[in-house]
């Protein structure tokens, strides 16, 4: 089995890190290229909100419905950007919104 794979900044990487997972801290130009490389290199991305935000939206969007690997957007350590809420967004879909 793949070990996942973490991409995001490097002090929420080292948390990573202390749990097994392979851990890439790429250069702001790099962030869609190694999200590239991670899809097809294991079972379960897990990026931060902030690095989600620079790769191509249209990019992230399917690479989040295919569901293989599992694409997890993550809020950094420092809570700087925070993933759209899922359970909110699917309310607002669905019109029960509150």
């Amino acid at each position: 089995m793949p070990t996942p794979v973490f991409i995001g900044d490097e002090v929420s990487a080292a948390g990573f890190r202390l749990a097994g997972i392979d851990t890439r801290v790429p250069e702001r130009t790099a962030i869609g290229r190694e999200f590239e490389k991670a899809l097809h290199a294991t079972n379960l991305v897990v990026i931060t909100a902030e690095f989600a935000a620079a790769i191509c939206e249209e990019t992230l969007h399917t690479a989040v419905r295919r569901a293989v690997p599992l694409v997890l957007i993550v809020p950094d350590a420092a809570g700087r950007e925070q993933p759209n809420d899922l359970d909110r967004q699917v309310d607002r879909v669905l019109g029960i919104e509150q």
